[in-house]
């Protein structure tokens, strides 16, 4: 999750619990983000991995410590109760753990004391719906500082909670319901989000045999399954030579190659297109199903000429009317 959206939840987690009171609400917004300040130990990270990120920050104990320490320093800044500053300062740390875990990107909140993850994979890890929409809540915010009515400002905070509210909760549903489908799939083993709260992909991917072997299908809530499921059967190596005949020949063919250019096919679930250009030759696309947003994803665009020559360069790829797009 974003630290734009961390920021607002810690300051609606704290409006929740103390009302409108300035200092607090403050406390919470800036605990809210604090966790993700664990990047200025990206040097000490490798040597002492409980400092990564999602680390020690995102832990239960993390949180705990930061809320101690503001509750003793804040109250010198602010005027207000120790305790109060403690509450709202724990609360908007674990409401930052909790906003991780809902996401792909996993936390450990029992740190130091145990590395068993929690991740309730209901989003992606950056959101760009919840981005733009935090992002223009804090300029909301800022502006009515002082300039309008208590009223109004009582009704966007409780406008603002009410998205968030229903976004998280349509996420969840989403999650629930795709859960479902994959127990009637067995050989698809993977939920993934996608940057609509209504669509999902659910996919499988396996490297046995010198061979990558993967499938995916298109879930949207309320409709189901839609559209045919993609399968690729493709060698890891190179293979072959000469003229490409048909789709599934030049799938093989530039797989290899796509790998070599761009690391993010190993990295994350992935899937590929092939389709016959005008005057001979084939244009084939391997793309990835996470690093996707506005109808585009990270990926290899390979060109293979009617020799059987490849040309392969990595960017950030159409998928727009593709099969089961990211």
């Amino acid at each position: 999750m974003d630290l734009f959206t961390h920021v607002i939840l810690g300051y609606l987690i704290a409006f929740g619990a103390v009302g409108f009171q300035p200092g607090y609400l403050a406390a919470g917004a800036i605990a809210g983000g604090l966790p993700d300040g664990d990047v200025v130990f990206f040097l000490i990270a490798r040597r002492f991995p409980m400092f990564r990120h999602h680390g020690i920050t995102h832990s239960i104990f993390g949180v705990t410590v930061v809320a101690i320490a503001g509750g003793f320093l804040a109250p010198r800044i602010l005027p207000g109760s120790p305790l109060l500053y403690f509450l709202v300062m724990e609360l908007a740390g674990l409401g930052h753990i909790a906003g991780d875990a809902f996401t792909h990107f996993s936390v450990a909140p029992l740190l130091p004391f145990s590395n068993r993850p929690l991740e309730i994979d209901a989003d992606r890890a950056i959101n760009f719906l919840t981005l733009v929409v935090s992002v223009g809540a804090l300029f909301l915010l800022g502006s009515e500082r002082f300039r309008v009515s208590f009223d109004v400002y009582l009704a966007s905070v409780y406008g603002l909670a009410a998205f968030y509210a229903s976004y998280f909760a349509l996420r969840l549903t989403g999650r629930f319901r795709i859960g479902q489908i994959r127990r009637t799939m067995p050989e698809f083993t993977t939920p993934i989000p996608t940057g609509n709260p209504i669509r999902w992909l659910l996919v499988y991917e396996r490297r046995e045999s010198g061979r990558l072997r993967s499938g995916v299908a298109e879930y949207q809530l309320g409709r189901g399954l839609v559209g045919p499921v993609r399968r690729v059967d493709v060698p890891l190596e190179p293979s072959g030579a000469g003229p490409v005949r048909n789709a599934e020949e030049a799938l093989a063919r530039s797989y290899p190659a796509a790998r070599r250019a761009n690391s993010v096919l190993d990295d994350t679930y992935h899937t590929g297109t092939a389709v016959a250009r005008e005057g001979g030759g084939w244009l084939v696309r391997w793309y990835s199903l996470e690093f996707a947003a506005f109808g585009r994803a990270a990926g290899v665009r390979v060109e293979i000429e009617p020799s059987g020559e490849l040309r392969a360069q990595r960017g950030w790829l159409p998928t727009r009317g593709l099969a089961a797009p990211p």
